[in-house]
């Protein structure tokens, strides 16, 4: 018997225009596919994150739950935010949930996405009739991730890899060991200029850089992520990685509720609320889909 087509969604989350924020493809997957194919597919889109969505009917949940899993082009990760809110996004818009609660079956355990209304888009579209407008965010429910203090001798290398001469305080994830730097200001987060050779040299899985925002930005921090050992050069809104700068930015500023800004080219903005109390993040964002299109084998 021929394999059913697999449909797919290319969505760009952490934002409500096209061809911003972060690409995911989203694979709707009817029957069970073996890692090789799933690797391979991830390789053919070649973006970021490729995510396999597949229904599960036994789960004892009151909310649809499916399970889920992130590819990048070269490995499976742990954790994946953006692909996770794209994966949200696709089952909304596509109404393929009959609920406001997603919950997603992971590597890292049960996840949830839920609506959240976005009073001012309904004000505005109110306002302007006849233009049609998502009046709603989607939230994920993350666990938090601390990080800890990092020796690493080789300072040096970290100045090489990011070009920069100036640095303010470095850390290290304690769950996908990602080096943590913190720049003088925001500009310096912008300007950036990776050498990815050096950072492949660098211990850790990536290097998350960020620095506190001007006042007048509307924003709390900057950040950047860069991941080449994944076969990411730099993740244009890491959401993961928000999960480590929130709660970092929150010991720092005393605050638990952030406006974020994703300082890659393609740019991104995030919603975030630490709760401290169940050492979770919830990360808030809207996404696009802008393509769709079936795999032929």
């Amino acid at each position: 018997m021929a394999k059913k087509l697999v449909q797919y969604s290319v969505v760009d989350a952490f934002t409500d225009s096209a061809f911003k924020g972060n690409p995911a493809a989203v694979c709707l997957l009817e029957e069970d596919r073996d890692e090789e194919w799933l690797q391979a597919v991830a390789s053919e889109f070649n973006i970021s994150e490729t995510g396999y969505l597949t229904r599960l009917t036994d789960a004892e949940s009151p909310n649809p739950r499916f399970r889920l899993r992130w590819f990048t082009p070269v490995a499976e990760v742990q954790l994946c935010g953006h692909a996770t809110l794209a994966a949200a996004h696709t089952l909304f818009s596509r109404g393929l949930v009959n609920s406001n609660i997603i919950e997603f079956a992971t590597l890292s355990g049960i996840l949830t996405a839920k609506k959240v209304p976005d009073v001012k888009a309904m004000n505005d579209s109110n306002s302007k009739k006849g233009e049609a407008q998502e009046c709603y965010f989607i939230e994920l429910d993350f666990p938090a991730v601390p990080t800890t203090d990092f020796n690493f001798s080789e300072v040096s290398l970290i100045h090489k890899a990011l070009s920069v001469s100036s640095v303010m305080d470095m850390k290290i994830t304690t769950t996908s060991e990602d080096i943590f730097v913190v720049l003088p200001s925001a500009k310096s987060v912008t300007d950036v200029e990776p050498q990815f050779d050096e950072i492949r040299k660098c211990p850790g899985s990536g290097i998350i850089v960020s620095g506190l925002a001007p006042p007048e930005s509307g924003f709390d921090f900057y950040s950047r992520f860069f991941c080449p050992k994944f076969g990411i050069n730099e993740d244009p809104v890491c959401g993961s990685a928000h999960c480590a700068l929130a709660t970092y930015w929150s010991q720092k500023l005393g605050k638990c509720d952030f406006v974020a800004y994703a300082a890659s080219p393609r740019s991104g903005i995030l919603n975030i609320h630490v709760d401290k109390q169940n050492q979770r993040v919830q990360l808030r964002g809207k996404a696009i889909t802008v393509m769709e299109g079936s795999l032929l084998v």
